[in-house]
């Protein structure tokens, strides 16, 4: 059994694969990759294609190496399954950043599932909202605002570490001494560091723009106390 998506992030290809087994009536499911937008698709085509004699499932989420919002939604889609059969569904053995994430949300990090009761027949209608409900969503709203500076993290990378390139070959300086002249830059020019760094690169190409005069200003000055 496998399942696989490909979906885009940060401008490159993310591979999700569900491999698993059944067997006695229980399946273990093993995700491997990111759990990123069309996850959820994945996991609904791999709980579909099980044989009707399932009576437990089980996620081992160890090779999964990345985890956004759309993670919760894949949570939601195996909780749903659960109660929708009403057996028992897990997800555990979660670590790096995915762990993070689930800390983050506030829920279980051994099994995410195991604090939801499950009970025979429908499940109940949702309470009216709560302290704990509000507090939740907070959560999710510091978790989603996290994800986001991780994204633009990713994005931004490739153009600071040519700009720290051009800051060692102009001035003979270490990575470090690169990468202190950048965000020195930054603070002096009240500029957002990855601006700083493309437009650095962009001035150095036959014909290319001159930063804004107070990043040009905030360089020399950034330049001057690093290596002087």
């Amino acid at each position: 059994m496998k399942s696989a998506a490909r979906t885009p992030l940060a401008g490159r290809l993310n591979t999700l694969v569900i491999d698993g087994r059944t067997q006695a009536g229980r399946a273990e499911l093993r995700p491997r990759g990111e759990l990123v937008h069309g996850c959820a698709d994945v996991l609904d085509e791999t709980l579909t294609a099980l044989p009707d004699g399932v009576r437990r499932v089980e996620l081992d989420m160890a090779d999964v190496v990345f985890m956004d919002t759309a993670g919760l939604q894949f949570l939601e889609l195996l909780d749903h399954y659960g109660r929708r059969r009403d057996i028992p569904v897990t997800a555990t053995h979660w670590s790096g950043q995915p762990r993070r994430i689930l800390e983050l949300a506030g829920l279980d990090t051994t099994d995410p599932l195991s604090a939801v009761p499950r009970s025979p027949g429908p499940a109940p209608a949702p309470p009216a909202p709560s302290a704990v409900a509000l507090e939740r969503a907070e959560q999710l709203h510091v978790l989603r605002a996290e994800v986001e500076q991780l994204r633009q993290a990713i994005i931004s990378r490739p153009v600071i570490d040519q700009a720290r390139g051009i800051l060692m070959a102009a001035h003979a300086c270490t990575s470090e001494e690169a990468w202190f002249i950048l965000r020195k830059t930054s603070q002096l020019s009240n500029t957002k560091l990855r601006t700083v760094a493309a437009a650095l690169t962009a001035g150095t190409g036959a014909g290319g723009p001159l930063p804004p005069e107070e990043v040009r200003t905030a360089l020399r000055t950034a330049i001057r106390t690093c290596l002087d």
